[in-house]
């Protein structure tokens, strides 16, 4: 079947939008008519060959859709499902059967092959192979082939218009707090980063019951939206000083801390403002050959934990109904992040994140 698709073509140019071949779908796979789709930090790192993506390729991770066909050796989904899809892992390595499929030894494989295990994809133009399977998914695209032990079924009147990027960028910060900090009520959460994913991680936080949530970014306006959504404390890294203005509210040292952007000098920030014993994540995405620098010395005292944490440490079929839960019952508004775009903007959902306007786009079929 022809499909419209936004294709990344080249580093840095913008997607195009195409018809492509679909085929059919394989064995352990459904086809998926997309409603709604994400757009993530990691769709433009690739774009941009941070990582060596073969191009072209169909990118798209957050997808939300409706199940229009179940491939051979499919079970628990049928034709009108509603499904949200979260990143594709074998389901039978050790790190999956042991609860941690975000840590699947075949996750770059299945994730960023951009093929399937055959060679093959499900995309074509003029017979030509296009990349396929991004994340398991590529959604992109008004239809596609998604990896079906990837897809997470939702109940029937659930809002696939927001629900996309629980399947990675909303679920990357909620889990890291959640599923490894565990912050317990009463405690203090520093979040470094007040994009889609420290806001994530901001209101798990507050969900977890951490009275003492402070926000760090240079960004003012986004600081004060973070004071809206339930920070207790904002501070500018631009005109202060992080780790001293984070220990004299603290009165020592943050008890949890959690980084999203990667960024070396912010990561050492992350580790010194903790406090003894402290625990803290770092989840951002940063070129491959970064390197940060810790006070091995002094942290050695402080006997702190720091986690590198994937897709929050997830089990989506678990956690992201758990974060529809949460939602439902007003304790977990992630929908204030989000601002729609139409299929034929998505090369302005694209800007919109990359300046900062928009903190989670959401592109709608």
């Amino acid at each position: 079947m022809k499909t419209r698709a936004a294709v990344a073509i080249a580093p840095e140019k913008d997607l195009e939008i195409r018809e492509l071949e679909l085929d059919e779908p394989q064995a352990g796979e459904l086809r998926v008519r997309i409603v709604a789709t994400g757009v993530c930090h990691t769709d433009a790192i690739i774009r941009d060959q941070w990582y060596p993506v073969p191009l072209p390729v169909v990118l798209g991770h957050e997808g939300a859709g409706i199940v229009d066909a179940v491939g051979p050796g499919v079970h628990g989904f049928a034709v009108g499902d509603k499904v949200v899809m979260g990143p594709a892992h074998c389901g039978a390595c050790q790190q999956c059967v042991a609860g941690h499929p975000m840590y699947c030894v075949n996750f770059y494989d299945q994730n960023f092959g951009v093929r399937r295990a055959d060679g093959s994809s499900a995309f074509s133009a003029a017979g030509v192979p296009v990349g396929s399977h991004f994340f398991g998914q590529s959604s992109f695209a008004q239809y596609t082939n998604v990896a079906a032990g990837g897809a997470v079924k939702v109940p029937a009147d659930a809002p696939l218009e927001i629900l996309g990027p629980l399947g990675c960028g909303i679920m990357t910060g909620a889990g890291a707090v959640l599923n490894v900090l565990k912050p317990q009520p009463g405690s203090s959460v520093a979040v470094f980063g007040t994009g889609a994913v420290g806001m994530a991680g901001m209101l798990a936080a507050k969900a977890a019951g951490a009275t003492t949530i402070i926000m760090v970014d240079i960004v003012e306006s986004r600081l004060e939206f973070a004071k809206e959504l339930g920070a207790t404390h904002t501070v500018n890294s631009k005109t202060t000083d992080a780790v001293t203005a984070i220990k004299e509210i603290t009165t020592g040292g943050v008890q949890f801390a959690l980084d999203t952007t990667g960024v070396p000098a912010v990561f050492t920030q992350m580790t010194n403002s903790l406090a003894t014993r402290g625990h803290a994540a770092l989840v951002g995405a940063a070129k491959l050959g970064t390197e940060a620098k810790i006070d091995i010395g002094t942290q050695l005292l402080a006997g702190i934990n720091v986690h590198l944490v994937i897709e929050g440490d997830a089990v989506p079929r678990e956690f992201i109904p758990r974060l529809i839960s949460l939602h439902q019952q007003g304790l977990f508004p992630f929908d204030k992040l989000i601002k729609t775009y139409e299929f034929e903007q998505i090369n302005q959902a694209f800007s919109d994140s990359a300046d900062g306007s928009t903190l989670k786009p959401v592109v709608l079929f």
